[in-house]
């Protein structure tokens, strides 16, 4: 069963910076105090995908650590 949709009057979503300038590929991010919602921009009444604060935190941390990072030679 899909995530529903946080109350419109209380997110206001935005749109990912990483998202395509030609408008195909657009992700939207909404935020309360106990989590992170993202949606495809072109679906709007579709699933929205909801996480913890603290796991939205931990993959955007991650995830800017790993740019920095090189990738390790050895498997």
């Amino acid at each position: 069963m899909p995530s529903p949709q946080p109350s419109e009057s209380t997110q206001v979503w935005f749109k990912s910076s990483y998202s395509g300038a030609n408008t195909t590929e657009c992700v939207e991010c909404a935020y309360s105090a106990t989590a992170a919602f993202v949606r495809d921009s072109k679906r709007l009444e579709g699933p929205v995908l909801t996480l913890k604060a603290t796991a939205w935190r931990d993959f955007v941390d991650s995830v800017s650590i790993s740019q920095l990072t090189p990738p390790s030679s050895g498997l």
